[in-house]
Formats: structure tokens, sequence, C-alpha cells
């Protein structure tokens, strides 16, 4: 469906409402009418848009996820890795908070949370270390280190992780990371 620049505003308006909304109040407590109300159109607009709740709420966590994830620079690995990580949570974490927050119930968000981490993540994994023939399982082993504690930090917000200096966390968490990297997986 191509948009005229008027449509694609209202389009990106109800993603964006749809985001926040998502990740706020979950999955099932979230209604068209709210989304709608949050981006200042009418819910029949939202549906001309997006067919049903759930294509919305797919989009709306695909489009405000970061397309992939990058590690600038080089030098410590573990390091920079924990840097992005809590750099997108904390800067556009909340469509990765919806997916957490409906994985649970929703075998569909499931599949969409393991499409983000296959697209986003994955590759930064095998392109850092192309010649590790374990790197996939060290990366699902870290994978399920940040997706805890991005669960306990910004869905749950558990003390005193959800408080926690933030350079303190991400000291914290680069162990964490550089410990799945270096230690032997298998006894």
């Amino acid at each position: 469906m191509a948009f005229t620049e008027r449509s694609a505003k209202a389009r990106n308006a109800i993603l964006e409402a749809a985001a926040r909304r998502f990740a706020a109040d979950g999955y099932d407590r979230t209604t068209i009418r709210a989304i709608a109300r949050d981006a200042g159109v009418d819910a029949s607009m939202v549906i001309r848009y997006f067919a049903s709740k759930a294509d919305l709420f797919y989009a709306s966590a695909w489009t405000a996820a970061p397309a992939r994830v990058d590690l600038p620079g080089s030098g410590d690995f573990a390091e920079r890795y924990a840097e992005v990580f809590l750099e997108v949570w904390e800067s556009s974490g909340s469509a990765l908070v919806a997916l957490l927050r409906a994985a649970p119930t929703r075998p569909e968000a499931v599949a969409q949370l393991q499409g983000v981490l296959d697209r986003q993540f994955l590759p930064v994994f095998h392109q850092e270390f192309p010649d590790r023939a374990d790197i996939g399982q060290r990366a699902a082993l870290i994978l399920s280190q940040t997706l805890g504690l991005a669960y306990c930090r910004y869905l749950l917000r558990l003390e005193p992780l959800a408080s926690m200096d933030r350079a303190q966390l991400q000291h914290a968490f680069t162990g964490t990371v550089r410990r799945y990297l270096e230690e032997p997986i298998a006894p």
C-alpha cells in the first residue's frame, strides 16, 4: 500500500502510540480505541492501516525495535555489547518490552521475539567471532542473560536492579557476557 505524506504521518503516529501503549499496558489490556486516542486519529483509521490488533502489535514492535544492533569500535566485545544493550533498552526498549510482556502467553510473540534476536543480535556474534563453532550456543546463553536483565530491570522493575546506576550495571553485565564468551560451556 502506497502512502501519501499525510497518511504516512497518521500511520507513524499510530505505530508510535501502539508501541507506547503495548509496552505500558500489555497486549491484552491495550485497545484499538486507546491507541487511536493516543495517536489523535479515529479508531477506523487504525483498522484501515492495520487489519487487526495483532497486526498492529507486530508492526509496532518491529518498527520501534532497532533494525540491527551494531557494536561500534574495536576492543573488548563484552564491554561494547553491554554498553549497546543498555543504550538500546533505555532509548527504544518499549517495543521490546511489549514483546517480552506478550511472550509468556502468546506463541506468536515468541516467534516475533525470536525473529528480532535472529535478525538483530545473532549476526553481531557471528560477525565478531566467525571462526568459533560454538558461537551460536554462546550467543544464546548471553541472550538469555540479556533478556533476563531486561525483564527484571525494564519490565518488572525489580529493585535494586531497576534503580541501579547504569555504569555499575554495565560493568557487572560486561563480566557476565565475558564469562559466557570465555569459559568452557561443557565440563
